[in-house]
């Protein structure tokens, strides 16, 4: 059964950092596509970033430049470092493997 248990969230200052961290489980990690998504409150899931089995990126424009996606396959562990956080980046992220998510963790950017 595919668990994926994500962290890192929190209460942050607009151009604060954010590392998110995702343990996942159930299945062979470095074999599959990792995603994080988010959804602010009252909208619909908005896609943040890709990362492959090979390492391939992939990022929303809205976050190009600020987050990083990674992932280390020893500790089946997926990341999301957010820098420059914007008080509309604040949203509650998940981590995602094919339609499984986790059940999220909350950012909130704001002064």
């Amino acid at each position: 059964e595919v668990h994926l248990v994500e962290s890192g969230g929190g209460l942050v200052q607009p151009g604060g950092s954010l590392r998110l961290s995702c343990a996942a489980s159930g299945f062979t990690f470095s074999s599959y596509t990792m995603a994080w998504v988010r959804q602010a409150a009252g909208k619909g899931l908005e896609w943040v970033s890709t990362i492959d089995h090979s390492g391939g990126t992939g990022y929303a424009d809205s976050v190009k430049g600020r987050f990083t996606i990674s992932r280390d396959n020893a500790k089946n562990t997926l990341y999301l470092q957010m820098t420059s956080l914007k008080p509309e980046d604040t949203a509650v992220y998940y981590c995602q493997k094919g339609i499984t998510r986790g059940q999220g963790t909350q950012v909130t950017v704001s002064s």
